[in-house]
């Protein structure tokens, strides 16, 4: 019987379909249940989203990636749950900025709407999750949320900032969104250490 659930969340042109979640959610077939949700496009909605999927499913560990790794931080922290931050991107409202206008998300989305529109409110609505994103963090977490850098990665350099906080940061040789293969070698160990810790 598989007990142990492993909650994905997703970077901002992503869905629950992205080829990360497929990866994660294949390779874990038989040991853990992988759920990968659409993430609402308003940080605080999505963050209520998380949380309330958190208390329904008590998973044992959250992975993020990008967008999902800032949202993953603030839902960890908050809650003292185990996680693993892909190349979180924790100034998302830089990434933002120089993106104003009408989007496509690139993979397919549950509800079949497929287009985003990023404007000024948006950005000031991550601008206020982003002030506050450290409110939760303590030192006693300090070993249970960890980071993951592409050594590629050229959009999000944020391991200083993540190593103010944390003191686990990992490297892998990928850019920004992993490969199905980045995601089996780098995250997949790390992810079944932290399920390890989780049922410490």
């Amino acid at each position: 019987m598989i007990t142990k659930k492993i909650l994905f969340l997703h970077g901002f042109f992503a869905s629950g379909s992205c080829i990360p979640a497929q990866a994660l959610k294949q390779i874990f077939t038989g040991k853990a249940e992988v759920l990968t949700p659409d993430l609402p496009l308003h940080p605080n909605e999505a963050l209520a989203f998380i949380e309330d999927i958190c208390h329904n499913e008590q998973p044992s560990v959250l992975v993020g990636n990008s967008n999902g790794a800032f949202l993953a931080q603030i839902i960890a922290s908050r809650l003292g749950l185990p996680a693993l931050l892909g190349n979180p991107y924790l100034e998302i409202t830089r990434f933002l900025i120089e993106r104003i206008g009408e989007h496509e998300y690139k993979s397919p989305r549950a509800d079949g709407h497929q287009r985003l529109v990023i404007d000024q409110s948006l950005i000031d609505e991550f601008a206020e999750v982003q002030a506050h994103q450290w409110d939760d963090s303590r030192p006693e977490l300090s070993g249970r949320i960890w980071g993951l850098f592409g050594e590629n990665d050229h959009l999000a350099h944020f391991e200083p900032l993540f190593l103010q906080h944390y003191s686990h940061a990992y490297h892998f040789p990928g850019g920004h969104t992993p490969t199905a293969e980045e995601v089996r070698e780098f995250y997949v160990p790390l992810v079944e250490n932290l399920c390890i810790i989780a049922h410490q």
